[in-house]
């Protein structure tokens, strides 16, 4: 239960409130309105009250989802700090994004593109000069 009392927590309780009290007095100032003549009134007078329930059940859910999830374990006083565990079996493991060299293509066959040398110009020219905009290219 001491999850549900950090700031966080308190941040969410306190939303919880002021737009479940804001939603349900606007239902029933759409019902005076309503009562009064104004017969468009009466739609949003069932809206606001489904707005506070949809508020209630987005909540209710996130308290089941933190109270059921493990909290973070604490380690017994004076103990060091414990190594990283392996992850479970069948879990996919997470690594970092290793940077590939890229190397410049090689014509096939010796295939000469009168127009595929002039784009690779182009584009040797906008990466040397990054600010540039296509307008600029001399070529």
């Amino acid at each position: 239960m001491k999850r549900l009392w950090t700031p966080a927590w308190i941040a969410r309780h306190v939303a919880l409130v002021v737009l479940v009290t804001g939603f349900l007095a606007l239902g029933w100032w759409q019902i005076s309105r309503a009562a009064s003549g104004n017969t468009l009134s009466w739609a949003y007078a069932v809206e606001w009250p489904i707005f506070a329930g949809f508020v209630v059940f987005v909540w209710w859910r996130e308290v089941r989802h933190a109270l059921r999830s493990p909290g973070p374990p604490s380690p017994p006083a004076g103990a060091a700090p414990a190594e990283p565990a392996a992850p479970a079996p069948g879990t996919p493991a997470v690594r970092r994004p290793v940077r590939v060299a890229r190397v410049p293509a090689t014509p096939v066959d010796g295939a000469d593109d009168a127009d595929l040398a002039a784009y690779n110009r182009y584009l040797t020219w906008l990466n040397a000069n990054p600010g540039a905009r296509p307008g600029d290219y001399p070529g």
